[in-house]
C-alpha cells in the first residue's frame, strides 16, 4: 500500500507540473485580445493627439493676434507682408524703430507644432480688420483641409 501511494503522488506531482504553464492556445487567446484592444485605442489616441495640436495651433494664433495688436499700437499699423511676422522680434532698420518697443514674441513662438513657421499676410485676402495667418498643418500643403487658419473655412464654425 506504501508502494502505490508513492506511485499516486508521483503522477499527481507530473500532472501538477504540467499544469502550471499556459498552453499555446491560451497565449493566442490573450494575444488575440490585446490586438484587438490595441485596435481600439491607439487610433482613439491619434485622433486626440491631432486634435491637441491643432488646439495649439489656435491658441498661438491667438498670441500672434495679440502681439499683433500691441505692435500696431506702437507702430500705427502691422507689419508689412515683406516684413511678416519677423517684426515682432526684430526692430525695423528705418526711423520707426524708435517706436518699437519689442520684442513682442520670441522668435521661436513663430513655428507651429509641427517646425514649420506660420504664414502671415497683410493686407489680408480673407479678413476685412487683422492680418492673415495660418499653419498649413500636419501634412504641409497650403489649400488643404488640415490648415488651421485665424479665418473661417468653408462650412467651418466658429
Amino acid at each position: 500500500m506504501i508502494q502505490k501511494l508513492s506511485h499516486n503522488n508521483r503522477h499527481e506531482n507530473r500532472t501538477q507540473w504540467r499544469r502550471r504553464g499556459f498552453t499555446l492556445i491560451e497565449l493566442l487567446l490573450v494575444l488575440a485580445i490585446l490586438v484587438i484592444i490595441g485596435a481600439l485605442v491607439v487610433p482613439n489616441f491619434f485622433s486626440t493627439q491631432r486634435d491637441a495640436e491643432r488646439q495649439a495651433v489656435r491658441a498661438q494664433i491667438g498670441l500672434l493676434e495679440n502681439a499683433l495688436q500691441l505692435y500696431r499700437l506702437h507702430m500705427g499699423d502691422y507689419p508689412s507682408g515683406e516684413e511678416g511676422l519677423e517684426g515682432l522680434y526684430q526692430s525695423p532698420d528705418d526711423d520707426l524703430g524708435t517706436r518699437w518697443k519689442g520684442p513682442y514674441l520670441e522668435e521661436s513662438a513663430l513655428v507651429d507644432p509641427w517646425g514649420r513657421p506660420y504664414e502671415f499676410q497683410y493686407p489680408p485676402q480673407n479678413n476685412q480688420q487683422k492680418p492673415d495667418i495660418w499653419s498649413f498643418g500636419p501634412d504641409g500643403e497650403d489649400g488643404t483641409e488640415d490648415d488651421v487658419t485665424n479665418w473661417l473655412l468653408e462650412g467651418e464654425l466658429q
